[in-house]
């Protein structure tokens, strides 16, 4: 029994999400990870000093493969669907997050970059084979990574930078990986019009309960 079909799962506005089936599974995959260090410089010293700033990317590059000739099929039908990953959901603000699921592996993220190549045509000129390279990076929730790591302090809010033309459902989105959720950052700061944060330049940002 061959391995089962590669899925892709998009969580976007909708109650269930979106199930994509890879027409063709990927030959391989390939996973990197990084880690954000700041870099230091002590005068006198051989060495720079390492400073852990943050956890980085871990990517999962993809190439997948798809052909609809014996069915004489636009394969721009299939291709578009992983298109997708990238446009702005309106309800969301943003790209949809999704998964990617092969036998036992799964990888949640969001997709950054994607390209296709068109390698087969039929005699009117519609492409029938594509090449398509996906790159996805991972993402959680803000409120799940502050379950994980374990803080030495019980007060978790926090306190952002507001720039010019910031909104509270921006804040919201970055924090919570939701901007429906920018009234409990609203109430925290007493605001009442989320679009007016008035002239203060610091915003308190509560974890959700």
């Amino acid at each position: 029994m061959g391995l089962k079909k590669a899925m892709i799962y998009v969580y976007n506005d909708k109650t269930k999400p979106e199930k994509i089936e890879v027409l063709f599974n990927p030959s391989s995959y390939s996973i990197s990870e990084s880690n954000d260090y700041g870099v230091e410089k002590p005068i006198g010293k051989e060495t720079p000093v390492y400073q852990f700033k943050s956890g980085g990317t871990t990517s999962l590059d993809l190439d997948l493969f798809f052909d609809t000739y014996e069915k004489r099929e636009d394969v721009r039908k299939y291709t578009k669907r992983i298109q997708n990953l990238m446009k702005i959901e309106k309800d969301l603000h943003h790209p949809p997050r999704c998964s990617f699921i092969w036998g036992n592996f799964k990888f949640e993220g969001v997709a950054v970059s994607i390209s296709q190549n068109f390698t087969m045509f039929l005699n009117s000129g519609v492409p029938v084979r594509a090449e398509m390279k996906l790159k996805l990076e991972a993402t959680k929730e803000v409120t799940l990574q502050e379950k994980e790591i374990s803080k030495q302090s019980s007060d978790r809010t926090k306190e952002r930078d507001l720039k010019s033309g910031d909104e509270l459902w921006m804040h919201s989105s970055n924090e919570y990986d939701d901007p429906k959720k920018w009234r409990h950052i609203a109430k925290a700061n007493n605001i009442d019009n989320p679009r007016d944060l008035g002239n203060r330049n610091k915003l308190i940002v509560p974890p959700l309960e």
